[in-house]
């Protein structure tokens, strides 16, 4: 499905940046995200890339915060997949029952767990193909895993990601994949690591969907948004 993109304020008419930023800007942007936080990360908790793995499954049209609540008493107990599967599906669905479509997201990640244990000696494949064959693993999570597991200079494009860099002209697009294609061929090389990480903080707590928090915003006039909020 693709991401509906959503400008703030009512009845205001959908449009994206005449043009997109050129290279100076680009690398300024980005200069000023790392300056403002030299050491981003995901907010999910966890402990080794199973967790995380994990995590990423259950946060699938949920919050990060949700997760964690949940995960918390999870993880003491379940650091990899042959301990979820002694745990079982019904006892996963007691611990993650908060957390939105748990039946489908346990059902996936007890399969999950069977196919690591069967075919990878219970270790998170670093290689997208396989992690794609997971249940409950597409595009996005494999990206999330690989970058922030693995150090490897992928972007998971969500809706953050998408409204930011849409929003900024930093790498527009019609869909998720044309942007993360854009945005792995403009970011500059030295912040394509941490990329991810900057633009989702960015799109979750600055540059949020309605009524964005241009007056406090770092980029703001790097910015090609034609409707900022100023005032």
């Amino acid at each position: 499905m693709p991401v509906t993109w959503t400008w703030p304020g009512p009845r205001r008419p959908e449009q994206r940046p005449s043009s997109s930023v050129n290279r100076s800007k680009r690398q300024q942007i980005f200069e000023r995200l790392r300056a403002a936080n030299p050491n981003p990360t995901t907010e999910l908790e966890y402990g080794n890339p199973f967790q995380l793995l994990i995590a990423v499954i259950l946060s699938a049209q949920s919050t990060d915060v949700g997760v964690n609540k949940a995960t918390r008493a999870l993880f003491r107990k379940v650091k990899a997949p042959k301990a979820m599967l002694k745990l079982g599906e019904d006892g996963l669905k007691e611990h993650i029952k908060t957390i939105g479509l748990f039946n489908t997201k346990a059902r996936n990640i007890i399969k999950t767990c069977t196919i690591l244990e069967e075919q990878h000696n219970g270790k998170v494949p670093e290689e997208r193909k396989s992690l794609e064959a997971l249940p409950g693993v597409g595009r996005k999570t494999a990206n999330v895993i690989l970058n922030t597991a693995f150090g490897q200079p992928t972007i998971a494009v969500d809706t953050h990601i998408f409204r930011v860099a849409n929003r900024t002209g930093i790498a527009p697009g019609k869909n998720v994949i044309e942007v993360e294609q854009r945005l792995l061929r403009l970011v500059p090389g030295e912040f394509l690591h941490d990329a991810h990480h900057w633009l989702i903080l960015h799109g979750r707590y600055t540059c949020i969907a309605r009524k964005p928090r241009c007056q406090s915003c770092v980029i703001s006039d790097l910015c090609e948004y034609k409707h900022k909020l100023l005032d």
